[in-house]
């Protein structure tokens, strides 16, 4: 990473048609890609810290989103041009971040998936799944609180509901006593539970399963 930075919620990181010649990879805290249309935003992705949040920018230069911080955040910028040469001269860093694109890529049609086939308390209690898993995977597992900026506007933008939607949503899983969310935090005492309601199958986030990356890719 060339350079460490901070920003705060709001803070567009990279705008939708702006010339990228670095790549960001995410240190702490969340990070949304977004995308206006009609006055309205959707966010279309959301990202934990390790994430290359925009490497696929190094290939098109310009991206048709915006990148922006979900909530105070720290990130690291990688200038394209020590991109490619880590391509040209390390082919297994060439290969691992060519996963990175491409596991971003399951996740979103993992998402486009969800809103078609849950309701809107399952849609958010798999956006908590799916991030209960994505950290886990990086070593920062939680147990009983899932801390996050998520407003409830965020959450019915993530969903694909609107925010009154959103608040039943989160008043449905607070009746069932599976969670319960407080300003963008989730609690649980069951996370298998939550997991089970969201009909939750990790396996195309490629970690322990059927579908696990080998060590062995040569």
């Amino acid at each position: 990473v060339a350079e460490r930075q901070k920003a705060d919620t709001g803070k567009v990181l990279l705008a939708r048609g702006a010339v990228a010649n670095v790549s960001t990879v995410l240190i702490s805290g969340y990070i949304f890609r977004t995308i206006q249309s009609e006055n309205r935003r959707f966010i279309v992705g959301v990202h934990v810290p390790g994430d290359f949040v925009d490497l696929h920018s190094f290939a098109l230069k310009r991206l048709d989103h915006d990148v922006v911080a979900a909530g105070p955040i720290t990130y690291g910028t990688v200038p394209h041009e020590r991109l490619r040469t880590a391509l040209e001269e390390r082919p297994r860093v060439a290969r691992a971040l060519w996963f990175a694109t491409l596991l971003d890529a399951a996740i979103h049609r993992k998402w486009i998936q969800t809103l078609e086939q849950l309701d809107a308390p399952r849609r958010i209690a798999h956006l908590y799944s799916e991030l209960h898993t994505r950290l886990d995977l990086i070593g920062r597992g939680v147990t009983r609180a899932l801390r996050t900026p998520f407003t409830q506007f965020d959450m019915a933008d993530m969903c694909g509901v609107s925010a009154i939607h959103a608040n039943r949503a989160v008043g449905k899983l607070r009746e069932l006593g599976i969670a319960e969310i407080r300003r963008g935090d989730l609690y649980t005492n069951d996370w298998a539970a939550l997991k089970e309601y969201a009909q939750f199958d990790p396996d195309y986030l490629y970690g322990p399963g059927p579908l696990k990356v080998k060590e062995d890719w040569d």
